[in-house]
């Protein structure tokens, strides 16, 4: 008996990583798949690029607080309403976005959609706690995350190819699509996973004291706002690369995507390091050599353009470098950020990755509007968010960088 239930087991876990990493990958690739499209997106809809990149804004937005609403419900009133919700709002707002024909109405579609891709996130990962515990949790956490590795490698070259064939418009039936394919299949085959009793459990007034309490911890709250910064480096690239690499350096689509994977691998492969230096050196030992590190990086890149030497290839070199310590930072700041709250991590890491979305959609907009696709302004804004990083680390990590907050 127990011998036959093992592959059933071993084939639900499949199954369920497949779906619930379908979902997760929904609101990743609506931002990846699109971004080789915005040059032609303004010339499309006859708008400036800082008009174009408020699309971009608009959608980090709605996609960071729409975590801090979806979650908790889906506590109350258990995961599929929300979810399922979230999925019908994504689905509604890409057919929107694909047959918009101004860019006022692609911002507005981008807003929902946006909210609607953050119930895509937040859930599914609320799902796993649910189903898995142990290493079978840590197993499937794993493969979802491993979503976030995969979409900035792969989306951009996907989406330029399908934008060269068929048009931006294209870009935004495809992620719909599969929304659809992915709210199909989970509601068909993962069954609701929070019980009466869990929710009967959960309250507004529970989760609004935990919120209080993250805010009013200082350590929590600097070491949030380091990575904050940090990750802003990566937007400010994320959002104007596509009209420098495309406008000033003449690059396709397609060489575009290029060079917006390498750096996103850059990351991932520093991220990957970062448990095993770890677990070698201690965290604290790492946090800031990799900040001193990234700024270095950053600010030699922005002093060559400075000095008038705009090449493609060595710009490239410093951001590869620079975010490869940014693959280090950003996970060694969280740990060190959630490192003593017990059962309240799951609240403490949403709050925190709302607020490093909504900053990084407050500095996409403004760097839009002064970055204007020159390459020069593009490494200014990111030297200007490592130095940020590198102040308020300074200030937070002068006792150590630990969490001094008590768990709950």
């Amino acid at each position: 008996m127990h011998a036959s239930e093992q592959p059933h087991g071993k084939a639900r876990f499949l199954r369920n990583a497949f779906i619930l990493g379908l979902l997760t990958a929904i609101g990743p690739f609506a931002i990846d798949m699109y971004l080789p499209s915005l040059p032609f997106i303004g010339s499309s809809l006859n708008a400036d690029p800082d008009k174009v990149l408020m699309s971009l804004t608009a959608f980090f937005i709605t996609f960071a607080l729409g975590q801090l609403v979806f979650g908790p419900i889906s506590d109350i009133t258990g995961r599929r309403p929300p979810l399922y919700f979230g999925i019908a709002l994504f689905i509604g707002a890409s057919i929107g976005c694909a047959m918009a024909d101004s860019v006022e109405m692609l911002i507005a579609f981008r807003f929902l959609q946006g909210l609607g891709g953050a119930a895509g996130i937040v859930i599914p990962r609320a799902i796993v706690r649910d189903l898995h515990s142990g290493v079978e949790e840590a197993r499937l956490l794993g493969l979802l995350m491993l979503v976030f590795s995969v979409s900035p490698l792969l989306a951009p070259l996907f989406g330029s190819v399908i934008i060269e064939a068929l048009g931006w418009r294209t870009v935004f039936w495809f992620v719909g699509g599969i929304a659809v394919l992915a709210g199909l299949l989970g509601f068909l085959l993962v069954p609701e996973t929070r019980s009466a009793a869990q929710r009967t459990e959960s309250s507004l007034a529970s989760m609004l004291g935990t919120c209080r309490q993250l805010f009013t911890d200082k350590t929590f709250m600097g070491l949030t706002l380091a990575g904050s910064f940090a990750i802003c480096a990566f937007f400010v690239f994320l959002g104007n690369a596509p009209f420098v690499m495309m406008g000033q350096y003449g690059l396709s689509p397609a060489g575009f995507s290029l060079t917006f994977s390498a750096n996103a691998a850059a990351f991932f492969a520093a991220a990957q390091l970062c448990g095993w230096l770890g677990a070698r050196y201690g965290l604290q030992q790492l946090i800031m050599p990799s900040i001193y590190g990234f700024t270095a990086m950053m600010l030699l890149a922005f002093a060559v353009h400075a000095a008038g030497l705009s090449n493609l290839y060595l710009m490239m070199i410093l951001l590869f470098l620079g975010y490869g310590c940014l693959g280090i930072l950003l996970p060694t700041s969280s740990v060190l950020a959630l490192e003593s709250y017990g059962e309240a991590a799951g609240m403490a890491s949403s709050l925190m990755a709302t607020l490093q979305l909504a900053i990084g959609a407050i500095v996409i907009g403004v760097s839009g509007k002064i970055i204007n696709g020159a390459a020069l302004m593009m490494v200014g804004g990111i030297a200007l968010c490592a130095v940020a990083t590198l102040a308020v680390a300074l200030l937070t990590l002068r006792g150590g960088g630990r969490q001094t907050a008590p768990a709950e």
